[in-house]
């Protein structure tokens, strides 16, 4: 890609997805993901109803009345966000590929963190980490961010979210926020998931496409696996054939979904054809 197209390219999604931002997700946002905890902000006078518990024994003592202690909410967090670049991303039936719509989601939460002045990072995996960016403020951090997420080439094209999950529960030490953007066609990852959630606040957005929920009937079809890159011959005019798949897709969406709701991880999936700000919407409002 041309550096001329590339800055139109950037430009073009910092305008759609810092508009989502400021006029859509901001109070959403900040609603649904809190900071740390509470840290003291000052004192104040006893009222009728203040928790004794948070009286200022010391400055009561020194004025010879009641005074408490105020905490307010520790805002700034750390988002971490997981893009999954394996090959099964370059897919797409309904005008956009999976890792375009990924790209866009992946924008929207980096400018909604940098309006709540929280740190943003990401991992781009495969079956290995293929690239890590550590956490920073600012614009231009996140026009870097959205530069790699258009260019980015992986060396591998196979999936293990599980080592993703790994790297990204030791690499960041502080509890953190971390949107995982997949397909989530690796199954593997439950035990993975389940330790970094304890450690950090996982979300799950699954990405997929029409056409992997059932084969239309027409004939003979070339398929090319894109992670292993095998291919086959495959007959969709046989309803025998479209009706495994069709399980095959069922099973495994449900699959996934039990591995989410059993490891406590908030979760919503996103077709190439929706529009994935009702989607994100939707998640924020559950929290």
């Amino acid at each position: 890609m041309e550096a001329t197209e590339l800055i139109k390219k950037v430009r073009q999604i910092e305008i759609k997805t810092r508009g989502l931002s400021n006029h859509i997700f901001a109070g959403e946002y900040h609603s649904a993901f809190k900071g740390r905890g509470m840290t003291f902000s000052e004192v104040r006078e006893y009222q009728f109803g203040d928790d004794v518990r948070n009286i200022d024994w010391n400055v009561t003592a020194r004025l010879n009345h009641p005074f408490v202690k105020v905490f307010e909410e520790e805002r700034e967090l750390t988002v971490m966000l997981l893009i999954d670049v394996s090959g099964s991303h370059e897919f797409g039936t309904q005008m956009r590929y999976k890792r375009n719509v990924a790209t866009e989601i992946a924008a929207t939460l980096a400018f909604s963190a940098i309006q709540n002045n929280d740190k943003i990072g990401m991992v781009f995996f495969s079956n290995k980490i293929e690239k890590f960016i550590p956490p920073q403020k600012g614009r231009k951090h996140i026009l870097h961010l959205i530069r790699e997420l258009i260019t980015f080439t992986p060396e591998n094209s196979e999936t293990d979210i599980s080592e993703a999950l790994r790297f990204m529960k030791n690499a960041i030490k502080k509890r953190c926020t971390c949107f995982v953007i997949s397909d989530f066609m690796d199954d593997r990852f439950e035990d993975a998931l389940k330790i970094a959630n304890q450690k950090h606040d996982i979300v799950a957005l699954k990405v997929y496409d029409k056409r992997e929920t059932e084969i239309p009937p027409v004939g003979w079809m070339k398929l090319k696996d894109a992670e292993t890159q095998q291919i086959r011959w495959v007959n969709t005019s046989s309803s025998q054939v479209r009706e495994h798949y069709r399980r095959w897709w069922i099973e495994n969406h449900t699959r996934t979904q039990t591995i989410f709701r059993k490891s406590g991880v908030d979760h919503v999936s996103v077709a190439t054809d929706e529009d994935y700000v009702k989607a994100l919407m939707s998640l924020f409002h559950k929290r």
